[in-house]
């Protein structure tokens, strides 16, 4: 494979303009296509296999008035010092406000229930009321219009005196995923000139990686209606292909000034850096699109899209790194070094080799030291991501609701006032599907409302609804009140006590139920992500081993990668928990509210994160690698490794944690939750795992690391990334390959 990069990347750098207008006709040709395709598909949020799923698949079979999938929202009053709703005026202000709700007026509105024509809409103290809202549309249909109708209703019942606030899914919008990109893209911009004292090539890698990026997702964009994938999925695809677009990009110039300040003619470079780096970036991005493809194991069809979609950006981002990042170095020809180098090389442009005494680099001394006192900087390693990692234990899986947003929203506080009147359970009821096609027509009403009353004896259930049979009498809808808020941990039990009764029920009357709503929709989906962990964890980890195995030549080092991998993931989850959900640092960040850690989070971590980790793996470790295949002996190898690597691998680390650090300072408590957790998982993964534990680790093992059974070395596949057999092949040629001159074209 070095071989072939290698003539890759010649031929991309001599060829350089026809790359560059190749890709450039690419990105033209898929943004057309982006702009005439139709309209990407609403995410199909599915569950297959699920009881909440089951249940409401049976509610739009049989009754599809029960599962309308149209916006809702309720709007909340309370009356003022602690008066009652129903009297002093305030039913007629209630109706005013009501009124500017008119279905007539707006076709998207379905039908406003007033709280004085529902049953059970006034708190039993009659200080609290809720009017229910129902759109004729799903929520990301609803018109800018309609929500300022729902917001200016509500402001005009302020006018009166009451308080009025406004929850539901009608006034949902994209949560607000701050200044991430932008911060990110900064960040990215400054690291990159002081890695490499140039303005031109600290661009060069930042411009490449946003093509791929527009290649990718204006592609997903433009498949969107062919291959089902909505507006979502290019969240992750975007997330990710800058990631590793900046890191491939970064790598591979960081290789070809290394060869130019080696000697190399700049065509040769070119063609070193994607034989050796290259084959670096092919193979961390296939342990990328291994992670990301991996997630069709969670068997949510809406991860599974978002982890195809992100997996092809990937691909491009590679297809970017071995034939763009080569073409756009013959472009910037000398400016790949900064002004000053420039100067004092007025020839070649090229700075000259270090003196032998000169201070060796940061990197190159930290390994020298952890080599000195690899036990200790292992165990203080180990045992402080151990301790990290604690907090796992306790972690509480769910989705957040609307009780998790700030206090500073109506959905917020419109939350609180139906708990304080209504109880907590009220914000998250439970629907009891009964199935009654198997009770004798005659026998349904009355097995109903025996049903209804099984529901609400259920220790946790403060009150079910009666029965509400559809037009055919053969299926019956039960609400259920649960006495704790929908997040909680006693809800959940309610939940399962719940599902275990109706199995009692079905043997007793005949009638099938199933729990539904969103509450036991967002229980089952954090048993679907904690059920698909392990089978995930093992597909992806045992396939990225495999890998690492034709990679590295060696069974330890793909171990070890794995593990640190896993230790990295742990304490960057015990971080989260810590924050997230016990409340430590909470105000340092903005969190108002603890609550459970997001269903997707561990498992989103993990796909996020692995694709990183294993990038400063194999950046990192192929240099070493590279060093011992060459004769340096283990200690010398870490070391060199570390002298070639260390400052590309801190500079993309740096990036990534600045990236996703910037979504700390979003509005929405999930967007916060994944910058945090994947920041420090970055944070931990490159400086604790790559950075402390690798060398400690090569350290102490000295030649055994490299060992490969002699089996297994005749049945895997030789990958030669480290460039082995390039080396050789360019030694054999040498003497057949005229010298380059200095007026070569190529060198310009």
């Amino acid at each position: 494979m070095a071989t072939f990069l290698y003539r890759l990347g010649r031929l991309a750098f001599r060829r350089r303009r026809i790359v560059a207008l190749l890709w450039a006709a690419l990105l033209a040709g898929v943004i057309g296509a982006a702009s005439v395709a139709s309209a990407p598909p609403d995410d199909d949020f599915a569950l297959p296999g699920t009881e909440a799923q089951a249940a409401f698949d049976l509610l739009e079979q049989r009754a599809p008035e029960y599962a309308a999938d149209g916006a809702q929202a309720r709007i909340v009053f309370r009356a003022p010092d602690g008066a009652k709703i129903t009297e002093d005026g305030h039913p007629e202000a209630v109706e005013q406000v009501l009124g500017r709700l008119d279905p007539e007026e707006n076709p998207q509105l379905a039908g406003v229930l007033s709280p004085f024509q529902g049953e059970g809409q006034i708190s039993r103290d009659g200080t609290v009321a809720y009017a229910s809202v129902t759109y004729q549309v799903p929520t990301m249909e609803l018109t800018e219009e309609t929500r300022t109708e729902l917001r200016d209703a509500a402001a005009a019942g302020r006018e009166t005196g009451l308080t009025v606030e406004v929850g539901g899914d009608a006034l949902f919008t994209e949560p607000d995923m701050g200044q991430g990109e932008i911060i990110g893209i900064g960040v990215a911009a400054v690291v990159l000139v002081l890695t490499f004292g140039s303005l031109v090539a600290a661009g060069l890698p930042l411009l490449t990686a946003l093509l791929g990026v527009g290649v990718g997702v204006t592609g997903i964009t433009a498949l969107g209606a062919t291959l089902g994938l909505s507006a979502t999925t290019i969240t992750l695809a975007m997330m990710i292909g800058l990631a590793v677009g900046i890191d491939y990009a970064l790598f591979i110039a960081s290789r070809y000034r290394a060869e130019l300040i080696a000697g190399r003619s700049r065509e040769e470079a070119a063609g070193r850096a994607v034989g050796t780096a290259g084959s670096a970036v092919v193979f961390a991005g296939l342990t990328v699109v291994i992670a990301l493809a991996g997630l069709m194991v969670v068997g949510v069809p809406l991860l599974t899209k978002m982890g195809l979609a992100a997996a092809g950006t990937v691909v491009v981002a590679v297809l970017v790194a071995i034939t763009l990042v080569p073409a756009a170095l013959g472009m910037v020809g000398k400016r790949i070094f900064g002004r000053k180098v420039r100067a004092a090389n007025p020839e070649t442009g090229v700075p000259a080799p270090a003196a032998p005494d000169a201070r060796p680099p940061l990197g190159v001394r930290w390994a020298r030291l952890t080599l000195r006192r690899p036990v200790l900087v292992l165990l203080t390693a180990v045992l402080g991501l151990g301790v990290l990692a604690v907090p796992v234990g306790s972690m509480n899986l769910g989705l957040p609701d609307e009780g998790n947003q700030s206090t500073s929203t109506t959905q917020r506080r419109a939350y609180d006032l139906i708990a304080e009147g209504f109880g907590p359970g009220f914000n998250g009821p439970l629907l009891a599907v009964a199935d009654l096609a198997d009770v004798p027509a005659d026998e349904r009403e009355r097995v109903a409302g025996e049903l209804a009353q099984e529901v609400g004896a259920v220790d946790g259930v403060v009150a079910a609804s009666p029965p509400q049979l559809n037009r055919d009498g053969d299926l019956a809808v039960i609400q259920a009140i649960p006495e704790s808020r929908p997040s909680s941990p006693a809800t959940e039990r309610v939940v399962r006590d719940l599902r275990e009764r109706s199995q009692d029920l079905r043997a007793d009357t005949g009638a099938t139920v199933l729990v539904s709503g969103a509450t036991a929709i967002a229980i089952d989906f954090s048993q679907v992500m904690d059920d698909a962990l392990v089978p995930y964890l093992s597909l992806v980890v045992g396939l990225a081993f495999v890998l690492l195995l034709m990679v590295f030549r060696s069974v330890l080092v793909p171990l070890k990668a794995a593990l640190g991998f896993l230790l990295s993931v742990l304490a960057a989850l015990g971080a989260v928990v810590a924050v997230f959900q016990w409340g430590w640092l909470a105000e340092l960040i903005g969190v108002e509210q603890t609550g459970p850690i997001m269903s997707m989070m561990p498992i989103f971590m993990v796909g996020v994160i692995f694709g990183l980790a294993m990038d400063y793996e194999v950046f990192l470790v192929t240099r070493m690698r590279e060093a011992h295949v060459h004769g340096e002996r283990p200690g010398q190898a870490v070391v060199t490794g570390f002298q070639l690597g260390a400052r590309v691998v801190t500079a993309a680390a740096v990036i990534m944690i600045s990236v996703f650090a910037g979504f700390i300072g979003a509005g929405d408590a999930m967007v916060k939750m994944i910058g945090f957790g994947l920041a420090v998982a970055i944070l931990f993964d490159a400086f604790v795992v790559r950075m402390a534990i690798v060398p400690a680790v090569l350290g102490l093992l000295g030649d055994k690391a490299w060992w490969l059974p002699r089996w297994l070395d005749r049945v895997l596949p030789n990958v030669d990334v480290e460039g082995e057999r390039l080396r050789q092949h360019l030694a054999r040629s040498a003497p057949t390959v005229p010298a380059q001159r200095e007026g070569d074209p190529a060198r310009v």
